[in-house]
């Protein structure tokens, strides 16, 4: 396994890492460890919209979509 230095941490960044290591009942390094992890598999924006594109694509064309606004208009 890697270790990973990290140099400039502000202080209270690194205070407020601290706090919360210590809330969660975990060290310093198992909490940043559980951080970078998480972080490491949560898609970013750009995995997301192009999973989205993918997911959402329709054949509608913009006339089914203005004949629905229509449908939806005369309904009321």
């Amino acid at each position: 396994m890697t270790a990973i230095t990290i140099r400039d941490v502000p202080d209270d960044t690194l205070n407020a890492l601290k706090v919360r290591a210590a809330q969660a009942g975990k060290s310093l390094q198992a909490y940043a460890l559980e951080l970078l992890a998480r972080e490491a598999v949560k898609p970013t924006l750009a995995e997301m919209a192009t999973r989205l594109e993918r997911e959402t694509h329709t054949e509608l064309g913009t006339a089914d979509i203005l004949d629905a606004i229509e449908d939806g208009r005369d309904r009321r």
